[in-house]
């Protein structure tokens, strides 16, 4: 009897050990509790837990990545938009991620949309198509700050699709296709602009000159001969002109 009882007692405390024994990988922490309150983080590795009395929370330290669905979202110019994005962040405090939340996870995803719809919304909808990183960086910080709390680091957000209904789209289109044409007419009017300016300076050197009018004369007149055409005008410089005009006058006269 006295041998069975002993070994009763070493078989229980075989099974006591096995069941306190516990191992945790590297990416792994375990908040224990004892008697119900907190009592100490562990991990990695091997370490024994008090059967009945102590209890372990299993948490991962790895970096989750948390998928956004599509939120409608208002910006500031009145223009609804549908909007994803993509979320990445880690427990940093396994003790904060436990007993300040009930499921972070669950918790973060929420935020992380309400988060989106509030940000964007502060801003029109060219400023949400052109400047995505900014906006990105907003978001990161808005959602690091609100998650502290929880022991949860907020790394990258990353803003995935903005999708616009068909009419925005080819309002869009119109809007780009207006500002190509007014920058196709300022280039243009830079260019005449340039061009008569250069004209101007080129009369007033032909002008000081009365050898270079003559030279300039000339290869025009070449430039016509060379032309295949029936016509050819010749101009007559007014210095010409002047003289045979004041003696027809006085002969009238």
């Amino acid at each position: 009897m006295i041998i069975n009882f002993a070994t009763g007692i070493f078989l229980l405390l075989v099974i006591l050990l096995v069941m306190s024994i516990r191992v945790l990988r590297e990416y792994q922490r375990g908040v224990v509790f004892q008697l119900g309150r907190f009592w100490a983080v562990k991990g990695p590795g091997l370490f024994f837990l008090i059967p009945i009395v102590q209890q372990m929370v299993k948490v991962d330290l790895r970096t989750v990545v948390l998928d956004v669905p599509p939120q409608d979202v208002i910006t500031r110019d009145n223009v609804s938009v549908k909007v994803n994005a993509v979320v990445y962040f880690r427990v940093v405090d396994p003790e904060k991620a436990i007993i300040q939340v009930v499921n972070f996870l669950e918790a973060t995803s929420q935020l992380g949309q309400t988060t989106l719809r509030a940000v964007l919304g502060k801003h029109e909808l060219d400023t949400l198509l052109s400047e995505r990183e900014k906006l990105n960086a907003d978001i990161q910080q808005t959602l690091d700050t609100a998650t502290d709390a929880w022991g949860i680091k907020v790394s990258i957000v990353e803003i995935k699709h903005v999708d616009l209904n068909d009419s925005m789209v080819r309002a869009i289109a119109r809007q780009a296709e207006a500002e190509r044409e007014r920058r196709a007419k300022v280039i243009h009017a830079e260019g005449e602009l340039q061009a008569s300016e250069k004209l101007l300076q080129a009369a007033e050197v032909l002008s000081r000159q009365a050898e270079a009018m003559q030279l300039r004369y000339l290869q025009t007149l070449s430039n016509i001969a060379g032309d295949k055409t029936s016509t050819i005008v010749f101009p007559i410089p007014m210095d010409v002109i002047t003289p045979l005009l004041e003696a027809v006058k006085k002969r009238q006269g």
